[in-house]
C-alpha cells in the first residue's frame, strides 16, 4: 500500500471530499458565509480563499493519497486569513501560531496513521517559515461528525498526535502543538546517528571490512 503526502494547489483542491470542497465556514465570515450557500455556489469562495492564500503566503494546506485514491486533507494558515478565528470562546489563536483549520480523514482510511501523517506533513512546512507552533480548535462534545460545528476535529485526535490544551473549555478547547515537540523525533534520531558514528573510529570501522579483504584473498579459488 503506497502512500503519498501532496501539497494543497487549485488542482488538487477538487479532490478534497464533495462536502468539504463546498465548505466556507473558515474561509468567510458568518454573514459572506451564509450568503455563498444561498448562492449555490460556496465552491467558488473556497477556490478563491485558496488560491489568495498560496498567492500571499504560500501553501496552506495538505492532502495524503492511497495508492492513488484521496484518503485525507488537512487546511492551515495564519489567523489573519481566517476570518472565522475570532468566532470561538476560546480565541485567539496565539501570535506565534497558525491556524489548523480542518484535519480529516475519509473514514475508511481511519486508523491507519494518517492524521498523524498528516500533521506531521504541516508541521514540517510551517517550521520551515520560523513558525514555532500550530493551534486548533477542537470539538470536545463527541457528537455526529455530520454536526460538529465548523467540521471540527475531535479534541481527542489532537491530544492523540501531540497537541497539549492551552485554552479548557467544555465544547470548543484550543490545542496547540510546539513545533519542537512535533519535530524532535527527527532530531532525536539524527543524535542517536551521530552518537552511535561518533563512538567509532575510522580503524574499527574499516577493520572489518579489511579482514574480510585479507581473508578472501587468503582463499583458493575454484
Amino acid at each position: 500500500m503506497s502512500r503519498r503526502l501532496v501539497n494543497l494547489t487549485l488542482d488538487t483542491l477538487e479532490d478534497l471530499p464533495r462536502r468539504c470542497r463546498q465548505c466556507v465556514f473558515w474561509e468567510l465570515d458568518p454573514v459572506a458565509a451564509e450568503r455563498a450557500c444561498a448562492s449555490g455556489d460556496p465552491a467558488l469562495e473556497k477556490e478563491a480563499w485558496v488560491s489568495q492564500t498560496l498567492l500571499e503566503w504560500g501553501s496552506c494546506g495538505k492532502l495524503v493519497y492511497v495508492d492513488g485514491m484521496p484518503a485525507g486533507f488537512t487546511l492551515y494558515s495564519p489567523p489573519a486569513y481566517v476570518p472565522r478565528s475570532m468566532a470561538f470562546p476560546t480565541s485567539p489563536v496565539s501570535p506565534d501560531a497558525v491556524l489548523l483549520m480542518a484535519a480529516h480523514v475519509v473514514p475508511a482510511f481511519v486508523g491507519g496513521g494518517l492524521g498523524r501523517m498528516l500533521i506531521q506533513g504541516v508541521a514540517r512546512d510551517v517550521a520551515k517559515r520560523g513558525i514555532r507552533a500550530i493551534e486548533a480548535f477542537g470539538d470536545a462534545t463527541g457528537g455526529d461528525p455530520d454536526e460538529r460545528p465548523g467540521c471540527l476535529a475531535p479534541v481527542d485526535f489532537y491530544l492523540a498526535v501531540g497537541f497539549k490544551t492551552v485554552r479548557p473549555h467544555p465544547r470548543v478547547p484550543r490545542v496547540r502543538l510546539e513545533l519542537r515537540t512535533a519535530l524532535s523525533w527527527k532530531s532525536d534520531v539524527e543524535y542517536a546517528l551521530e552518537k552511535l558514528l561518533g563512538s567509532m573510529s575510522p580503524e574499527s570501522i574499516l577493520r572489518p571490512a579489511t579482514r574480510a579483504l585479507t581473508r578472501n584473498a587468503a582463499e583458493p579459488v575454484g
